[in-house]
């Protein structure tokens, strides 16, 4: 049985550096770059093992550039990553000494994790390792409802000679590798649990020694919450949807949160997809987590041949370019204290430390933007554009304003004047001076 009770003999690691950051990169890399049609394509086509070193057989990531993948994180305001050391599909990415199914062992022949954390540390990022549970090519691991050979009664019958203990330690052997090979690791995301008929959960993974061991090796690295152990989660991961509100923990206590979300419907390079978010929608999506207290880890899927493509470098430049002049509205912020009412078609960041209130305006308005509340009148002391410091004026509500206008509370608020053209910024903010 698994000792739920581990996590109480451990002290929580300090999330501070994680919610000053709010943008992270996430990076889907593996052997399904060459399918080039879903991270998931041995499982969604049901292809055997066989077929698919196909890839493995393959694999030469020869335009790899592990500095130009950082400076393109960098430069996008991103301030840690999570590179994908192993997906489902049992892939390695380091030079593991537990199997031959790795990058040194493809035609490329060269660990592809140690040039990528030092280049990424180089940039000034904090790093980050997911791991999966999952692993459709290891002998040990028993087939489920998420199996390529789910389907396959010959293989189901193979169950009876599997151990998933074996298993279990042979994850706990890798973890240990990348726990004490690479430096300090930062995040370690393990990706993913679906206990019930035909799943696996904690029972199976062996939780609680995962978790140990995680701790004993590595004490202030962050760990997700989808190892199906309770206690264990230093932060949640809403996926591909954003949270109505700040998401809380398994207490009902607000959580440490981190949204992870796709350029577009794949994780892993998907060549024919086309369904890529615009970079206000990322943007968007961006602010109004942090609005809600919470991160953004955007992911990028290298192709076959180790570079980001054509899609994700013109959005993460298009992200760069808003961060430059608006990253203050996103670094170091969260929600805004509760009696600031966010106005129609905006959301509201604010420092702490700066006394700094920020309003990201999503649809431009017409010639004013109306703040209301005491709050607004009592403590604004000074407005201005956040692209170019140039001052918002301040005005109050005037009698017959709020005699002739239905859109304008009767209570207590504040006008700003703005400019009838849109910043040019995919976001306008715009910046208040507290008292």
């Amino acid at each position: 049985m698994v000792d739920t009770s581990i996590v109480t003999k451990f002290a929580k690691p300090d999330a501070s550096w994680f919610v000053e950051s709010r943008l992270g990169m996430f990076i889907h890399w593996g052997t399904y770059a060459l399918a080039s049609r879903h991270e998931w394509v041995k499982s969604h086509e049901k292809i055997p093992t066989d077929a698919y070193m196909a890839y493995f057989n393959h694999f030469d990531p020869d335009l790899y550039d592990p500095k130009e993948w950082a400076r393109l994180a960098a430069s996008a305001g991103m301030k840690y990553f999570v590179v994908t050391t192993k997906h489902h599909e049992g892939f390695c990415l380091w030079d593991t000494k537990h199997t031959d199914y790795k990058a040194t062992k493809t035609p490329y022949g060269k660990d592809l994790i140690k040039p990528m954390v030092e280049a990424f540390r180089e940039a000034g990022l904090r790093v980050g390792f997911y791991y999966s549970l999952l692993d459709w090519h290891h002998p040990q691991y028993t087939v489920d409802r998420h199996h390529p050979m789910r389907d396959n009664a010959a293989e189901r019958a193979r169950n009876k000679g599997r151990d998933m203990r074996v298993y279990a330690q042979y994850m706990r052997d890798q973890v240990r590798e990348l726990l004490s090979n690479y430096g300090t690791v930062d995040i370690i995301w393990y990706d993913f649990s679906f206990p019930g008929e035909d799943g696996k959960g904690r029972e199976d993974w062996e939780s609680d020694k995962l978790y140990e061991l995680t701790r004993t090796l590595m004490p202030n690295v962050l760990i997700d919450n989808r190892l199906d152990l309770p206690g264990s989660a230093d932060f949640v991961t809403p996926e591909q949807f954003q949270p109505r509100a700040q998401p809380v923990d398994e207490r009902g206590a607000p959580a440490v949160w981190e949204g992870c979300q796709t350029f577009s419907g794949s994780w892993g390079y998907h060549r024919d997809e086309h369904t890529w978010k615009s970079v206000p929608q990322i943007l968007w999506m961006l602010i109004d987590g942090v609005s809600k207290n919470g991160n953004l880890l955007l992911n990028v899927g290298p192709t076959g041949r180790g570079e980001f493509d054509c899609r994700a470098r013109e959005r993460l430049a298009g992200i760069g370019e808003w961060m430059k002049r608006h990253s203050r509205s996103i670094y170091g912020c969260a929600a805004a204290p509760p009696e600031f009412k966010c106005p129609p078609d905006c959301r509201l960041t604010y420092n702490a430390k700066t006394k700094r209130l920020y309003v990201h305006v999503l649809t431009w308005p017409m010639k004013h933007l109306w703040l209301t509340g005491d709050s607004y009148v009592q403590r604004v002391e000074y407005a201005q554009l956040l692209n170019d410091g140039s001052e918002v004026q301040i005005k109050g509500i005037e009698p017959w304003q709020n005699e002739n206008s239905g859109n304008v509370s009767r209570e207590g608020a504040i006008g700003l004047n703005l400019p009838i053209i849109k910043p040019p910024a995919d976001i306008p903010v715009i910046e208040l001076f507290l008292k």
